[in-house]
Parts: structure tokens; sequence; C-alpha cells
């Protein structure tokens, strides 16, 4: 028995200009594609929609042509998530424009390794994950991706600022504008996407896989299959040049979280052979899939190093009133300067080699006491000192913030027990993410692996090895992946505690390394998922493509 699935643009009341697009593609009960899928783009089978879009030049009417849920590979796995949504401005206010030379925003909805889906429509994203824009937490549920799941943070919101990472909800960021910031009033984030598409860019919002995929007790969603489709989406822009608008060489990708790490992925793996009998096996155009530029916010990234990450930052941090496991954590910590030592990063600004030792003091003067101070000088003086009195910690001199590092960890709290990424239980979102097809759940570390299992000569399962690799941007900086982005915008709060800020400083100093062009910033007192400056990177695309000059 076969059947024939049907995907429909949704209508709010906007005019179609043309056909709706109908998914051809037939596939078995089981899943199995039973037909190939056409790969060029129906540049016809649009709708013409319009939206208001507030931006720090204020509100704009954006009309806008919409595709919605384009298959983006010849032999699906699953429809729902192999598919992808177009968006081309036609109209900004009462001015038409040509988005034919655009920049390319690929916008993923990812959160907590789950899938997500861009059909159900309505010119957005669907399904599971997070909403478009990149802008909200990870967090689905089930937990994951860096969600936190322990005690809220200490220290509260900052006046006007962003919530720390909560248990909750993952740290959403409260309402209230931070300077430059790109949050509305309520605290409701305002996508990238619809950002982008104000400023005349094209938005692509892709769908994927994730580790909740199911049927019949075989997962199918598993890693490295979120990466595989989010390439696979790129092959089909660059397949599709000239049908589908915009210019396919500034391909830029945005995430957050999960997300996050995944554009990150996206950036550094660009191009590489390992991915290819993945990409074949699903009927990936026959294109490239490096990418322009990669903007993540708050990575959960390099998994296979994060549980000693953790460890090194918040190892005596309060959690719910207890310390984690203080022989595990120091075991883990020693790994972590090991694996530090081995990476033989040099810090931004001549700092020097990055270590286990000194990174604390590299996390202060780059980035933390920058971010305070930058908070701080943008508060009214009343405000300033109210925030001050609250957080005696802080020294405020000269128009500088300045403290120390054991008081900053005091501040955020830890959100996650030890190991926090490979638990021993394999609970962690991150053990279901490296899932097997008959395995929900693995572990993906040797520590965890051997103290769950009492047996100190126990090895990860065969095909694991590869996969951690091709899941971890770091391996591909690490060999100079000649086809990565040249370009990243990297964001994180200082209170999100749902990985180490070290991940963060590792991915930039590496990319630095380089001689790539990085913008890394840290939100001060920002939570999981805030993104305070997104006008910012909107300009940011603007300014390294050259568009609209």
């Amino acid at each position: 028995m076969r059947r024939r699935t049907i995907l429909k643009a949704a209508t709010l009341g906007t005019t179609t200009a043309a056909a709706l697009p109908v998914l051809s593609g037939c596939s078995d009960d089981d899943g199995s594609p039973s037909k190939s899928i056409s790969l060029t783009f129906d540049a016809d089978a649009y709708e013409t929609k319009t939206k208001t879009v507030s931006t720090a030049d204020g509100d704009k009417k954006v009309t806008y042509r919409f595709w919605e849920a384009v298959m983006y590979v010849a032999k699906p796995v699953d429809e729902k998530y192999q598919s992808l949504n177009v968006m081309v401005p036609v109209k900004i206010g009462d001015k038409e424009i040509d988005a034919s030379g655009a920049p390319i925003l690929l916008d993923n909805a990812i959160a907590g390794y789950m899938s997500s889906s861009v059909t159900g429509g309505s010119g957005g994203m669907g399904g599971g994950g997070a909403a478009p824009g990149g802008a909200a937490p990870s967090g689905a549920p089930g937990g994951g991706g860096g969600m936190p799941t322990g005690a809220a943070p200490s220290g509260g919101a900052a006046p006007g600022g962003a919530m720390p990472s909560d248990a909750a909800g993952g740290g959403a960021p409260s309402g209230g504008t931070q300077p430059g910031g790109g949050m509305m009033g309520g605290g409701q984030m305002v996508g990238n996407g619809d950002l982008a598409l104000a400023a005349g860019y094209v938005v692509v919002q892709p769908g994927a896989r994730g580790r909740d995929n199911e049927k019949d007790g075989k997962y199918y969603g598993k890693a490295p299959a979120v990466i595989v489709d989010l390439k696979a989406a790129v092959r089909y822009i660059r397949h599709n040049k000239g049908r589908i608008p915009g210019n396919t060489n500034w391909i830029v990708s945005s995430g957050t979280s999960a997300g996050g790490a995944m554009s990150a992925l996206l950036g550094a793996s660009g191009d590489s052979p390992l991915y290819d009998a993945y990409l074949k096996e699903i009927g990936a155009a026959d294109a490239g899939d490096a990418i322009f530029a990669s903007a993540d916010w708050c990575p959960i990234t390099d998994l296979d190093h994060s549980d000693m990450a953790y460890e090194w930052m918040y190892s005596g941090a309060d959690m719910g009133g207890k310390t984690a496991d203080q022989t595990v954590s120091k075991a883990l910590q020693a790994q972590f300067a090991e694996y530090q030592a081995s990476l033989k990063l040099k810090g931004e600004g001549g700092f020097g080699t990055l270590t286990a030792r000194n990174y604390d003091d590299y996390l202060l003067k780059t980035y933390l006491e920058p971010a305070a101070t930058t908070y701080l000088k943008a508060l009214s003086d009343s405000e300033r000192t109210a925030y001050l009195k609250a957080q005696s910690w802080i020294t405020w001199s000269g128009g500088r913030a300045t403290f120390a590092w054991d008081d900053f960890v005091a501040h955020v709290g830890r959100s996650k027990s030890v190991p926090a990424f490979d638990a021993f239980d394999t609970s962690a979102a991150e053990n279901i993410e490296f899932g097997g097809e008959t395995t929900d759940a693995r572990h993906f570390t040797l520590y965890s692996l051997r103290h769950a299992t009492g047996k100190s000569g126990a090895q990860l399962d065969g095909d694991l090895p590869e996969k951690i690799k091709l899941m971890n941007p770091m391996y591909f900086i690490g060999q100079k992946n000649s086809a990565r982005s040249k370009n990243w915008w990297i964001r994180v709060g200082t209170s999100d505690t749902a990985t180490s800020l070290t991940v963060v400083g590792n991915l930039a100093a590496s990319l630095e390394n380089l001689g790539d062009n990085v913008n890394t910033l840290m939100y001060w007192d920002g939570g999981h998922g805030a993104n305070e400056d997104a006008d910012d990177f909107i300009k940011w695309i603007a300014q390294i493509t050259g568009y609209g000059k």
C-alpha cells in the first residue's frame, strides 16, 4: 500500500500568485522512498504574503513571495523534515525591490538536537524546534541540546537585560531591550529571518531530522542526520542557482543552541567528502555545500569534550544548594587540561597560548569584563547604582567593571549535574543524539562509558568515533578545511550555563588563529538563546558581502 503526500502552503488572507507547490514524491508506509523527487525548484509555485517587522529603524511592512515545504532531496527519508521554506522580499514599504542578487540567510530552527519541520506554515517554522530566527532557546520537550536541567543560576535578571538561563524554559531572555538589541517589548524576540527579510535578503528555512525521529522501533534522525540534511539544503539552493532568487555565493547560516552548533559545523565542514555517502543515500543535489558565513548563538558543540569543559568552569558552583560530585568533577577537569593543551590555541589580542591555568583570566579580560562594562555604561546612574548594590562583587571604577573569576561563577551558578552531557545513565539529550538505528541512547565518551560499565577496557561502538567527528566543527577547523566559512558571527550570554564558555572561546580562537573574520561577543547577564544585537547582525551581513553599496 502506498500513500501520496500533498503539502499545501497556508493562506492567511494573502494573494496566491501561482499554483501552490505539490510534493509529488510517494513513499511506502515504512517511510522508504518509492519515487525519486525532482530537485528543480518551481519558481512559479509561490504565495504572496505580507508581514510587519520591527527593526532598529522602525516598523517595516514587507511584501514577499513564499514557497512552503519544498523537498530538498530526491530520496527523502521523511518528507516532513527534509523540506524547506523560501521567502523572497519583493516590496519593502511602498518600494519594490529586486532580491535576485541578495544574500541568502539559511535560518535553521533546530533546538535540543530535535527534529525541525517547516510544514504547518504561515510563513514560518512549524513542528518541533525553536521559533524562526534562531532566537528561541533550546529546550524542546524531552530536554536537551544544552537546555539547562538543574537549578536556575543566581543573580536574576539584570535591569533591562536578559534573564539568566533557568530550569524551566532554557533561559529565554526577559523583556526589555538591550542597547543595539533585537528584542521587542514583552520579551518577544525578533527573528533573524524577519530582520533579514526586512533588509531585502532572501530567507531559507530548512527542516531537518533529529534525535526524536523513530518509526517501528527504528531511529532515523540520530547523528549525523541533522548536519547531512542541512548540507543537502545548501546543495539544493546552489543546484537551483538562478531559479531560487539570491546570490548563492553569499549563503549565511544562522542557528541557536543545537542549531548554533549545526550552523558552526556547516560553516567549518564545507564540501568535506566525509559526508558524501550520507548525502548520496538521500539523493542530495550534486553541488557544493560550503557557505559564505556562519552565525552561531550559544552553540552546544564540541560535545565529546564538553563534560570536561563544564567541570573546568562550574566544578565548585552551586546547583540547588549542592555541588557536583568532586571526584568525577576533578577527573574531568584533568582531562580538560590535557585537551586544551593539545589545541595549542593563541588567545585574542596577543594573549598567548590558552591553557586550563590561564583560561579564566582570558575570559575575564577578553569577554566578561568588557561585557559588564558595556552593560553598566548603558544604564542610567540610578539603575547602575542599584545593580552594583545588588552585585557587590563587581568593582566599578573609572567607567570600567572588574571582578574575580570565582565571584562570577558563583553569580551564574551551574545548571547541569555531572557529567553534564554524557550522563552515566545515558539520559542526556546528547546521549540520545548519538544513539543508533535500534538504540535510543549511547555513551559517546570513554570516561562515561567506562565509569558506567565499570569496565576499564570498554570501547565505544565501532560507528561512533567517525560520527562524533562528523558532528564537531573543531575537527574540521583543526584540519584547516580550506572550504570552511571565512566569516563568523558568534554570540553567547554570560549567564548561559548550558555549556562552558570555553566552548565559544575555543571556537572563536581557533578560527582567529586561521585568519578568519570572527566577530565574537558575550551578552552580560544574557541567558540561553539571548540575541541582543540582531539588527547589528543584519548590518554585518551587508558589510561582509558588500550588498547594497
